[in-house]
């Protein structure tokens, strides 16, 4: 099992969350669409090159964010990140997976 960690723009909260509960992610025993999610500010300045879903080159951007959490099976894994990336506004989606151990 992983838990996967994402940073979602409000906006795109329930596109997100949408596209992995239906890839697989958010499964605890006889639940499905399980999360954890709280509210928080997310910084960048986009670089020369870059293509900001929000804010301008070279300017640093604050933006209201959701960071959520979920667990996803291994046999989903590579199905639900790929659904993230999908879902996700941003060119360059900020996300952790961490293998979960069973005690």
């Amino acid at each position: 099992m992983y838990k996967l960690c994402v940073y979602v723009p409000t906006s795109h909260l329930d596109a997100v969350k949408s596209a992995i509960f239906a890839a697989g992610a958010g499964r605890v025993g006889a639940y499905t669409h399980c999360c954890w999610e709280v509210q928080g500010v997310g910084q960048f300045m986009p670089r020369t090159g870059a293509k900001p879903f929000l804010g301008r080159v070279g300017e640093l951007e604050r933006v209201a964010e959701y960071r959520l959490e979920t667990v996803v099976p291994l046999n989903c894994i590579t199905d639900v990140v790929n659904a993230l990336r999908q879902a996700h506004p941003y060119e360059e989606p900020a996300y952790d997976v961490m293998k979960l151990e069973a005690y």
